[in-house]
């Protein structure tokens, strides 16, 4: 759409309020409404002012004064508000210079599009993740000076299973059985079915939806892959879909990436490829049907993958999904099927169309613009230099002997530790400017100083069952 066909959309659709939204540094949503009398032409070049200095990692007080500018293709009617009300997504520019803003994560991943058509190498990069997550009944936390403590439950929840439910049916998954029973062991078909009925109204196309490996609740819903930057804006409306379709069925989403103890972790596996008018580049001849440059691709993201990690996965809470010896992906290396490796090569399919690398570390919890513009850089970089990416890992990782196993890389065992990867390889996310100097410090200092340091300094729960009686 351009900007005199959102204003007829709006009129069609009876519209009465605009929704503008934005992410922040982090990756939250943000919004703000105007009437639809505050609309016209001239906003999608003047855009709407707001406080910078009130939005994580952004502009300090005295240089608070920012423009959220909308972008006419992204018109959409929320499917929740009460008034009919146009949604558009917006880019951050500089109010005195119309600049587009360097720590705008939408931005990032426009440059980033930009990048890859400036390299020659391809003019599209799909993208397709994987966005599991869990569907609680309940969740209450709470961390204060002298006390700490969470909780979740789920009627799906198998510590549940000798609870007085009036009457108690059973038909709860076990721990790691939740892949795949029909009903009533799945109780939340109907649940999902909705969410991917809402996000289908959207435009938002999708492939499959079915529960996941874990107890209490754990879901997929696959979405078709599209173009790096639709994809970035559409998975921050599949995550707002998902927690408003839950929350008006009284249950709540969450896409921390480990929120059960001793049972699967909610991953977001990525499939990356690129095309160059309208051929794939990542079919061919090579190993396990791939190309030459699907192989580079692949060196590229195992060369810079513990960078990767601080954007890809970049809470604390993500490296308690990513644990050696489990479930989780963090041997840095390829296979063709073998799913403990950091990129598997799907084998559903031989179509050329089909032909992709599936980056399987990476975990929901991350800012989608960033964390996919960070892997386009690292498979352009790989194709770039022609990195090696080694042999295939086509053996069962945990059936290897001590001595090979300590020859596989592995991903970082904490947020702190992706975060000193980050300070220390980044100069392929420089190209282009598409990151600048400038979000690569302000991101390490940020999560360092509000995520990291904060969970250091706290005591957990369990230390007083280990150290208490010392």
């Amino acid at each position: 759409m351009d900007a005199k066909e959102v204003l007829k959309f709006a009129k069609e659709n009876n519209v009465r309020m605009v929704d503008i939204r934005f992410m922040d540094f982090p990756g939250l949503w943000q919004h703000f409404s105007v009437p639809i009398s505050e609309l016209s032409e001239d906003s999608f070049e003047e855009g709407f002012g707001f406080d910078g200095s009130s939005i994580r990692g952004w502009q300090p007080i005295h240089a608070s004064d920012m423009l959220v500018v909308p972008d006419a293709d992204t018109a959409k009617i929320d499917p929740f508000f009460a008034e009919p009300t146009l949604v558009l997504i917006g880019n951050i520019v500089d109010p005195v210079t119309m600049e587009p803003y360097s720590r705008d994560p939408r931005n990032i991943c426009r440059k980033a599009e930009a990048y890859l058509k400036s390299t020659g190498i391809g003019d599209t990069a799909y993208f397709g993740p994987e966005a599991e997550f869990f569907i609680f009944d309940e969740v209450r936390f709470d961390c204060q000076r002298n006390a700490s403590f969470y909780m979740v439950d789920s009627v799906e929840g198998i510590w549940n299973s000798g609870r007085e439910e009036c009457p108690n049916l059973g038909y709860k998954p076990r721990h790691k059985q939740g892949y795949f029973p029909v009903p009533p062991m799945d109780k939340l078909q109907d649940l999902r079915t909705e969410m991917c009925m809402v996000l289908e109204s959207l435009g938002i196309a999708i492939e499959a939806q079915h529960h996941e490996v874990a107890t209490a609740g754990q879901a997929e819903i696959d979405m078709r892959f599209a173009p790096l930057l639709q994809m970035a804006d559409q998975l921050l409306w599949f995550k707002y879909v998902l927690k408003n379709v839950a929350h008006r069925n009284g249950k709540t989403v969450t896409f921390m990436p480990k929120p059960l103890f001793e049972d699967n972790g909610t991953g977001m596996h990525t499939h990356i490829s690129i095309w160059d008018k309208g051929k794939p580049l990542f079919a061919g001849d090579k190993y396990a049907g791939l190309s030459q440059e699907a192989l580079w691709a692949a060196g590229g993201i195992l060369k810079h993958a513990r960078a990767l990690c601080a954007l890809s996965n970049p809470t604390t809470n993500s490296y308690k999904r990513l644990v050696p010896g489990f479930e989780a992906p963090v041997n840095l290396a390829y296979s063709s099927r073998n799913r403990s490796a950091a990129i598997r090569i799907p084998m559903y399919s031989a179509s050329p169309k089909a032909k992709r690398i599936e980056f399987r570390t990476p975990d929901p919890s991350c800012n989608g613009y960033m964390a996919f513009s960070a892997m386009l850089m690292a498979v352009l970089d790989g194709i770039q230099n022609k990195i090696d990416p080694g042999d295939p890992l086509d053996k069962d990782i945990y059936a290897l002997p001590p001595e090979e196993l300590a020859e596989i890389p592995s991903a970082p065992a904490s947020l702190g530790e992706a975060l000193a990867a980050l300070a220390g390889d980044h100069e392929f996310l420089l190209k282009g400017d598409v990151f600048t100097q400038d979000v690569i410090d302000m991101w390490i200092e940020w999560k360092t100083e509000n995520e990291v340091n904060q969970i250091n300094l706290r005591p957990h729960p369990y230390e007083f069952f280990l150290y208490y009686d010392l």
